[in-house]
């Protein structure tokens, strides 16, 4: 599987509910907080993200948590 980075904003519950779907499906990932890192806001406004959670999966992504979308772009 692709590298997986989630985009997410503390106090977000739909990033807690993303992140506790991919645990509970064994997806390893790297959590990139836009609010607690510049160098975070920058690349999520720089890939033209503007709301939270955002999952990317090598050149594919979703903006929001959407189990059956997630699923499908991680092949889960």
């Amino acid at each position: 599987m692709a590298d997986v980075v989630v985009y997410t904003m503390t106090g977000c519950p739909h990033c807690a509910a993303l992140k506790e779907f991919l645990k509970e499906n064994g997806v390893s990932y790297l959590e990139r907080d836009v609010a607690a890192s510049d160098e975070a806001l920058a690349e999520f406004r720089k890939l033209g993200f503007r709301g939270t959670p955002a999952t990317v999966v090598g050149d594919r992504s979703v903006v929001g948590f959407d189990k059956e979308k997630v699923a499908e772009l991680l092949g889960i």
